[in-house]
């Protein structure tokens, strides 16, 4: 096993080498990273299921479907590696201007990071798009996936480095930490000189250790305890598909519903829809029944679980939905801002007033007016896939692209000025 350590001097070792790649380089080498996926693919899918068949009983189903490959998820992955390649090159960019009264011209100018070391869970796909960000933006990453998906994550490494290889680029510009135990999570946090952008891609725990502990730069994502409020004004029908696909369309992942909030005045009517919606008809047909946490005005309307405290501070990433009744917008928003993430919330409403207030004073990455909060994803906002969801505001916040693996630096052309 190579040394954490070892593998950060060898990735730090390229990155001026990636840093001064055209922009036409860059492409050629993402494409060919996504090719070497598609014809490793049953090599890729081989090394997954000795993952899954590792991980059953250890983990729960919802969560082994955020592990599971299949042809057409290595395809989609391929697809958003060749969506970034489609990008602009964000690197070079001028992002402002001043002529200095003595001629010369001050330009703040888009510059990449450096090596990027990225920390995640479960999820495979993480693997090929934070590479292929990283890439695009004329990074070098460094990748420390979770034990469960380790084989996984080795496989689509090794492939996207055939990629690099076949385009005339160091294999080091994508790494992957051999070592899966925290001991390695630390060497990240701590590896001053070595890594230039940490970034926690996963639960509520390994983004708090990153943030409590890391002496590198780190970016607090993900963690989503997403919220939809149903106005008093709200179309029933636009709100129970909204929230159907938010919940069920798939729970596991950070921008899935945790919380259903409802205005008094139509909770009794309402309430009811939903449980027939998530409940009644999912046991109908087979499906998985949400488990409905209902605070006490809610229990006297519908039959569920009463919920505690802490059902309305908890990312559930399963087919479980806290629900309460407020009073009014204000009412949505307080208890909002109480208990949200940051993530992404979201109003069903018909009232462009209630719409207004509510996106203007909520403060979380992305605010919906009458559509699921499952939109909260790179690929959906136009930037070919994502490095995670930044919940913090300096920086970067929401869903993370090239752009925001760029810092910038001021490049300032004379003619012999001097002060």
């Amino acid at each position: 096993m190579i040394d954490t350590v070892e593998i950060l001097k060898r990735a730090a070792s390229v990155k001026g080498i990636i840093a001064g790649l055209s922009a036409e380089k860059k492409n050629e080498a993402l494409k060919k990273m996504a090719e070497a996926l598609v014809s490793d693919k049953d090599k890729i899918l081989k090394e997954n299921e000795k993952d899954i068949e590792r991980s059953r009983g250890v983990i729960s189903e919802v969560m082994i479907d955020r592990l599971r490959l299949t042809p057409e998820r290595i395809d989609a992955m391929a697809k958003g590696i060749l969506d970034v390649a489609a990008l602009p090159d964000p690197v070079g960019r001028v992002i402002a201007s001043h002529t200095h009264q003595n001629g010369m011209v001050i330009e703040k100018t888009a510059a990449p990071m450096g090596v990027v070391a990225i920390i995640y869970e479960s999820r495979p796909n993480v693997t090929s798009d934070a590479a292929a960000l990283a890439l695009k933006s004329s990074n070098v990453c460094v990748l420390r996936g979770g034990k469960e998906a380790y084989n996984s994550a080795y496989a689509i490494v090794e492939a996207m480095r055939k990629g690099l290889l076949a385009a005339g680029l160091p294999r080091e510009a994508v790494s992957l930490v051999e070592d899966t135990t925290r001991e390695s999570a630390r060497v990240l946090m701590e590896a001053v000189g070595l890594v230039d952008l940490l970034i926690p891609r996963g639960g509520a725990g390994l983004i708090r250790a990153c943030v409590e502990n890391a002496r590198v730069p780190c970016i607090q994502t993900g963690t989503g305890i997403c919220h939809i409020f149903v106005d008093a004004s709200a179309d029933f029908d636009k709100a129970l598909s909204i929230i159907e696909n938010a919940k069920t369309s798939r729970p596991s992942v950070c921008n899935a519903e945790e919380v259903l909030l409802v205005h008094k005045d139509i909770a009794d009517k309402f309430l009811p829809e939903i449980k027939r919606a998530l409940v009644d008809r999912r046991i109908e047909n087979g499906k998985i029944p949400v488990e409905l946490r209902l605070d006490s005005t809610a229990a006297k309307m519908i039959d569920g679980t009463p919920a505690t405290d802490e059902d309305f501070d908890t990312e559930f990433l399963d087919y479980i939905l806290a629900v309460g009744v407020v009073s009014d917008v204000d009412g949505a928003i307080e208890h909002i801002s109480r208990h949200s993430t940051g993530h992404s919330e979201a109003i069903i409403t018909e009232s462009q007033e209630n719409a207004d207030k509510f996106t203007k004073s909520v403060d979380s990455a992305a605010l919906y007016v009458n559509a699921s909060t499952r939109f909260t994803d790179g690929g959906e906002f136009g930037l070919g896939c994502e490095m995670g969801i930044s919940t913090q505001k300096l920086h970067a916040r929401g869903p993370m692209g090239i752009s925001e693996l760029t810092t910038y630096k001021y490049i300032v052309h004379g003619n012999g000025q001097v002060r």
